[in-house]
């Protein structure tokens, strides 16, 4: 948990941690995630001392968001996350899929 929290930013990074969990997401990973969305937030709200420009100006706040840019990038999604995808979804054949074939069967 970030230093100089309060109990109710406590049980946001612990419900973002649990969460990125359920999707699939590796410990650290949900740790990282869940420190990351509860920093903005503080950020936003005034309660950090330091804030970027980013954190302070954004039209949608991190929840509001939900991890829409995490998705963006030169290739898009990882097969890690496509793959949790599919489980969650529950598309057969998936292990033995690679990641084009992963985007095509969780994007139908």
């Amino acid at each position: 948990m970030p230093a100089g929290s309060n109990s109710k930013r406590e049980r946001q990074y612990e419900h973002v941690k649990e969460s990125a969990k359920k999707r699939g997401e590796p410990t650290k990973r949900a740790e990282e995630i869940a420190a990351r969305t509860v920093n903005k937030e503080r950020a936003r709200s005034g309660e950090s001392r330091t804030a970027s420009r980013t954190s302070t100006q954004d039209p949608k706040s991190a929840s509001q968001r939900g991890g829409e840019r995490s998705h963006k990038g030169a290739q898009g999604r990882t097969k890690d996350q496509l793959y949790a995808e599919a489980r969650r979804k529950d598309v057969k054949g998936r292990s033995s899929m690679n990641k084009a074939e992963l985007a095509r069967a969780v994007d139908r």
